[in-house]
């Protein structure tokens, strides 16, 4: 790739100029921004910017990569600023990274830029491109998924903190011959943001519900059904809640908090896991904090997920139960779900014995 302008999707790719140095500073220095490239030199001041223009850019076009200033169309003014890092020039792949200021957020910016820069380096001759996101970075995940980058998976580590923390990547894999996206998810977001029935509330779990469902988690008739038949430490507990949402985006599960509509107050948990995609085939858990029990709202929530699951495609809703848990082989009933059969020892339990499950499940073909 050269470095000259290119313009497409409402924003203008252009070389970086010494009159980025404001917006430059303003940006790199703005706290969201330093969260997610915690490497930027501390404080960045305009010395710092003056360096990125005329020795940093220089030399990653240099390098075989790419440094773009992210402009206005009508104004060249920056709005933020993108780039690529060749990784290797004999596999032709190459890394793809991006920031937009504050007063650009939420216009598409980012979106824009990274879509039209992808095209270009393919166009260049790129065989794979990677956009690397911190596993809390939503928003970048979501601009890989509108731009057509396939998750590939965890990279342990990959980044650092300016302390020298580890941290882990996720990787979004785009290929020359890939669809430009946005790619279909297998878990879309709810509509809304959140089901309801009036009387109970799901959405998705935050990092505010770690409390909550650490509680929930801890009780011992809630530890007996967990695989394995362990209490969470609070710290894994931490690190589910705040990854719920990556994992959402990734099609790995849908973690939703169960809340009690008129208060407001957080009173459960429930996951749907799409543990068979190939078959259209979903699994469902859920559990309630003492105080919730007894009016219901298990199986109001079994069947607010199974509608949302049958309405984004999934053809098959199971959930398994321990043969001593009545209570929610009744809510599982409640809902529609029709006992299957008995797996033998299919659960781990305490002290190396194995457990069996009641299997339940219930088809999109099914009358409630």
């Amino acid at each position: 790739m050269t470095p000259e302008t290119i313009e497409g999707y409402g924003v203008r790719l252009r070389p970086c100029h010494l009159a980025d140095v404001p917006e430059m500073v303003a940006g790199c220095a703005d706290p969201e921004i330093r969260r997610f490239m915690p490497l930027l030199p501390d404080p960045y001041d305009s010395d710092a910017a003056r360096w990125w223009v005329t020795e940093g850019a220089p030399a990653a076009w240099a390098a075989g990569g790419a440094a773009y200033t992210i402009a206005d169309p009508a104004t060249d003014r920056l709005l933020g600023s993108i780039g690529l890092t060749r990784l290797s020039a004999e596999r032709a792949t190459y890394e793809i990274g991006y920031w937009v200021g504050a007063a650009a957020r939420g216009r598409g910016v980012a979106t824009a830029a990274t879509r039209l820069l992808t095209e270009r380096a393919f166009a260049a001759g790129a065989a794979r491109l990677e956009l690397l996101t911190r596993t809390e970075n939503v928003a970048s995940q979501r601009i890989a998924l509108a731009c057509g980058y396939r998750h590939e998976g965890v990279r342990r580590a990959a980044g650092a903190d300016g302390d020298g923390v580890r941290q882990d990547l996720i990787a979004w894999v785009r290929l020359a011959d890939d669809p430009p996206g946005p790619l279909a998810r297998l878990l879309p977001d709810l509509p809304d943001g959140r089901l309801t029935d009036g009387v109970v509330t799901l959405r998705p779990v935050e990092p505010a519900d770690t409390d909550a469902l650490y509680r929930l988690h801890s009780l011992p008739e809630v530890v007996a059904n967990r695989v394995p038949p362990v209490a969470p430490e609070r710290a894994a507990l931490a690190r589910r809640c705040r990854l719920a949402a990556s994992r959402w985006l990734a099609g790995e599960a849908a973690d939703l908090a169960i809340v009690d509509a008129v208060t407001g107050a957080v009173v459960g948990g429930c996951a749907l896991f799409y543990d068979e995609p190939a078959t259209g085939q979903a699994m469902i858990g859920y559990s309630l904090l003492p105080e919730a029990r007894g009016r219901g709202l298990a199986a109001r929530t079994v069947r607010l997920v199974a509608g949302w699951a049958f309405g984004i495609g999934v053809a098959r809703l199971w959930a398994g139960t321990r043969p001593d848990n009545v209570a929610s082989q009744r809510v599982l009933e409640r809902a529609g779900f029709r006992r299957e059969g008995l797996l033998r020892g299919r659960l781990p339990g305490p002290d190396g014995a194995r457990v069996d499950s009641v299997v339940y499940g219930r088809l999109a073909t099914d009358e409630n």
